[in-house]
């Protein structure tokens, strides 16, 4: 089980949440009845700093009524004077369009651009995002990694794993596995999840590593336990097998069960089949159809999709038609209540 790198429908969507952390972070004074005086004062007289925090007050309604535009003439004053941030939001603004300037890609990569050379290490991700993606330009990963590796060598974490995932499949350098398990585990290191789902695949695939099971369960167990349904799904596989861990069926179930829950559909399947057994948790043919009813309406390759509805459809054999109904009953409101599992 590896892990693609994601794409995203357009920057403004994968830029949503940065915009809000700036919007939570930045430490402007504002008064209740507008701006502070002093912070307007320095503003007029040039100052790039407080012209930002200008920005951010409209673009935030801080003491003023929200106001995208007067954010955009803002933020612009600023990121002609070469603050990295301003510039950012600048591009973010020709992006989007609409908040005070038209919608112009050109224009967004332009400041984008501007921002990342300041050697910005987070401009320089963000950048490297939009030729990857080809949000905007061309795709162009060759570039995108150029961006990345700046960012990456200035200890950026997201970066470090995001050209560990070039090298790891060939995107704008030669497929390289050593190298990608060297900027997976520096990304790793700093708590990246993802970075270290793919640092213990692999371990456990022995690629640009010595394959090593118990590195692999190490690994997984540090992004499974950050939440991550992939790294859940195979820990509880290697406590399933007794690969790298002692095999435990009750830390598979309970791993597969965390996965499951996030709808994985692999870990929904073989939490079935423990039911089913009886193997780390009680034996419960309704849990078991249960589970096996979710992962196959989810996304399960061919073979494993057949498998799981024989496998559902024994184990009905052994339900009451009230204990089908019911459990069948809520197997529809689960979905109802995780729409983009279903399929």
């Amino acid at each position: 089980m590896r892990c693609f790198v994601p794409k995203f429908r357009c920057l403004a969507e994968w830029l949503s949440v940065v915009l809000l952390i700036l919007c939570m972070a930045v430490a402007v004074s504002a008064q209740s009845n507008g701006i502070d005086p002093a912070l307007l004062a320095k503003a007029k007289a040039g100052d790039a700093n407080s012209q930002f925090n200008i920005g951010m007050l409209y673009d935030n309604g801080q003491g003023v009524p929200k106001d995208h535009a007067e954010a955009t003439r803002w933020f612009r004053k600023a990121a002609e004077q070469g603050n990295a941030t301003a510039q950012f939001n600048l591009g973010v603004a020709y992006e989007a369009g609409g908040q005070g300037v038209p919608q112009d890609y050109a224009e967004a990569i332009k400041w984008f651009r501007k921002a990342a050379e300041q050697g910005d290490a987070f401009n320089e991700l963000m950048l490297g995002a939009v030729y990857h993606n080809g949000v905007d330009v061309p795709k162009d990963d060759a570039e995108a990694v150029k961006w990345w590796r700046k960012a990456a060598e200035q200890g950026n974490a997201p970066a470090q794993w995001r050209l560990g995932s070039a090298y790891d499949y060939g995107l704008g350098v030669p497929q390289d596995y050593t190298q990608a398990a060297f900027w997976y585990r520096k990304a790793a290191e700093m708590y990246h999840a993802t970075a270290q789902y793919n640092l213990g695949a692999l371990y456990g695939h022995g690629l640009g590593v010595p394959q090593d099971y118990a590195q692999a369960a190490y690994w997984y167990r540090k992004a499974a336990e950050q939440g991550l349904a992939g790294a859940q799904f195979l820990l509880g596989n290697a406590y399933d097998k007794g690969e790298g861990v002692p095999q435990d069926y009750a830390q598979a179930a309970i791993w597969y069960r965390k996965a499951a829950e996030q709808g994985f559909p692999e870990a929904q399947s073989i939490l079935g089949i423990l039911y089913s057994k009886g193997e780390g948790v009680p034996q419960d043919f309704a849990e078991a159809y249960f589970w096996l009813d979710i992962g196959a309406a989810n996304q399960l390759p061919t073979g494993a999709l057949e498998s799981a509805k024989d496998d559902r459809n024994m184990i009905a054999s052994h339900l009451t038609p009230a204990d089908l109904s019911r459990v069948q009953e809520r197997a529809r409101k689960w979905f109802e209540d995780h729409p983009a599992k279903a399929q």
